[in-house]
């Protein structure tokens, strides 16, 4: 009796597998996305999953050695900082972003600085073709005999070249453009990426080849393809931004090698990206003091940041006013509006209250409370705070005011840049020449106006 064929289907968004043809995704809600994989298709799930689950003999770990990691620089500060201190060779990096945002400038910049140190660098392009890519090098300075340019989208093709010389780095610009002969779904699709990532992965471990995989983002901000394709390279970096900005961000969000704490921070300019220099003055304007606006600081790893916090209250003419954040959380905004209305018997809730982070910056931690706080008093008094200032304290749901972590780093930077007042929660242990004036409660706020 013949053995009956079993069946498989994927997702098309985001990877998620069933036996049985699904009009939803449960994982990631799309519909009909659901599709039937081939005999092919169905070898290459169970090759990655067999590699992923490895069964090896359980050691002693006082018996493992431990690996010594040797990183080599890119000779930029900023990108070695969110890698974690250098490219690791054999090290699988995966990079997304939206488009436009600057991610194929920045590796062709990091690809001519490497090339320039003595490194021998493969640049594989499946968008452009090798004159258009030569077009941008010219920009950046970038034209080394080390680096080599291959306008290809068959990963046998670009498997080929590996062999043919001695490459120390390689960059995929992009993994969702390069295709298999073996499979015969669509370059981009879930079964292409994966397959495609899997190959690289083991000839990156194979060669000690340092792999830099650039790659699409969906509409919700991920990485478009399975979320197996993260989980297989070692390091995550998202590169943030807004195209009609010149400020970019470097995030990491995943690092085998280094902490995912650290960003970096790029100016695009005439000759392409480059490190940012004096980054906190662009951050802030310590001219003219006015209604609404105050200063805070806020740490993104070890970098400490001097952000201004905009404010705009004014009265609302319908029923539900307005409530509009840019660079902070909806949610904690309405948290501190309903708490101020409560404490502090402001009427808000007939007024349409706007907040900004200026510079493009979106402040994820809760140190930058009390500023948003003091910027919408002042905005709904009127009353100008001075430029002088800064305020730092996390907001809790009774009215406390709560120190935050990384004080030291925080004053030490504001005082850098001119800073003398500072308004926090507790007076910190450590010497400053800052002033600093405590504030536990958010009542005593109105002292301050």
């Amino acid at each position: 009796m013949a053995k009956k064929k079993s069946s498989m289907f994927e997702c098309q968004h985001c990877g998620e597998q069933s036996l049985k043809w699904l009009g939803k995704c449960p994982s990631c809600g799309g519909w009909d996305s659901f599709i039937e994989l081939s005999s092919e298709q169905q070898e290459v799930v169970k090759k990655v999953a067999k590699a992923s689950a490895e069964v090896s003999k359980a050691t002693p770990i006082t018996q493992v050695e431990q690996d010594n990691i040797t990183r080599f620089s890119t000779h930029n500060e900023e990108f070695d900082l969110v890698l974690g201190g250098g490219i690791v060779p054999g090290g699988l990096t995966l990079i997304g972003g939206s488009p436009g945002v600057g991610k194929s400038t920045l590796l062709l910049k990091i690809a001519g600085n490497l090339a320039k140190s003595g490194k021998k660098v493969l640049y594989v392009s499946g968008e452009e073709s090798a004159g258009q890519i030569k077009m941008r090098a010219t920009r950046l300075d970038a034209n080394e005999d080390n680096l080599y340019l291959l306008s290809e989208i068959s990963l046998e093709a670009i498997q080929d070249e590996l062999l043919r010389q001695d490459y120390e780095i390689a960059i995929i610009d992009s993994i969702q453009t390069i295709y298999s002969d073996k499979l015969t779904s669509a370059p981009g699709s879930v079964s292409q990426v994966r397959e495609i990532t899997f190959e690289l992965m083991r000839k990156a471990k194979e060669s000690d080849i340092a792999m830099f995989i650039i790659g699409h983002i969906t509409k919700d901000g991920s990485i478009a393809g399975p979320r197996v394709l993260e989980h297989m390279v070692d390091t995550v970096l998202y590169f943030e931004g807004e195209s009609s900005k010149e400020i970019r961000m470097l995030r990491g969000f995943k690092n085998r090698f280094g902490s995912t704490s650290e960003i970096g921070i790029f100016e695009m300019t005439q000759n392409g990206l480059e490190s940012a220099k004096d980054i906190n003055r662009r951050f802030f304007d310590s001219t003219k003091a006015q209604s609404g606006s105050c200063l805070t600081v806020a740490v993104e790893g070890s970098r400490a940041l001097i952000l201004e916090v905009q404010a705009l209250v004014t009265e609302s003419t319908y029923p539900n006013p307005k409530r509009s954040a840019t660079g902070f959380d909806t949610n904690r905004l309405n948290m501190l509006l309903a708490l101020l209305e409560k404490k502090l018997d402001l009427p808000l809730n007939a007024y349409d209250v706007f907040i900004n982070i200026s510079g493009g910056i979106k402040v994820k931690e809760s140190s930058c409370d009390l500023a948003i706080v003091a910027a919408i008093i002042s905005s709904f008094r009127n009353r100008p705070i001075s430029k002088e200032s800064i305020f730092i304290g996390e907001v809790s749901l009774t009215g406390e005011i709560k120190d935050v972590y990384s004080m030291e780093t925080r004053l030490r930077e504001a005082g850098s840049q001119g800073i003398t007042k500072a308004i926090i929660a507790q007076k910190p242990s450590i010497k400053t020449d800052i002033k600093c004036f405590e504030v536990d409660e958010v009542v005593k706020m109105l002292e301050l106006f």
